[in-house]
């Protein structure tokens, strides 16, 4: 029974999925917009929130915390620096996640993620 289990596997095994998200998060803190499947968009979205909301409260606990998960020291920086205050007024919902359709090779829905300004 999958009762109160989230999350999604996407076919891979956990370490392989845990560094697709960090890769995807690092990616879209980086470029403020990325263009993917929709359930990697829906996961990766949790993680980039999370970061995000570390962000905002500029602690050095909070700086090593997210420097733990983002793969560049570098987006961690315009993390903090930009990011942080830019959402310090917004409750949550960081990003926006919009349909582009489907991929041509194997049709797979193509979502377009991206920060809120």
């Amino acid at each position: 029974m999958r009762h109160r289990v989230a999350g999604r596997k996407l076919g891979r095994p956990t370490d392989h999925r845990m560094a697709l998200y960090r890769n995807l998060a690092t990616e879209l803190l980086r470029h403020e917009r990325i263009r993917t499947t929709g359930p990697k968009a829906k996961e990766v979205r949790r993680l980039a929130e999370e970061m995000i909301t570390k962000a905002k409260s500029g602690t050095l606990h909070a700086r090593r915390q997210v420097l733990a998960e983002l793969y560049d020291p570098g987006v961690v920086d315009k993390l903090f620096a930009t990011l942080g205050p830019r959402f310090q007024e917004r409750a949550g919902g960081y990003t926006r996640i919009i349909k582009i359709g489907p991929r041509k090779g194997d049709g797979a829905e193509l979502v377009q993620l991206e920060l809120v300004i």
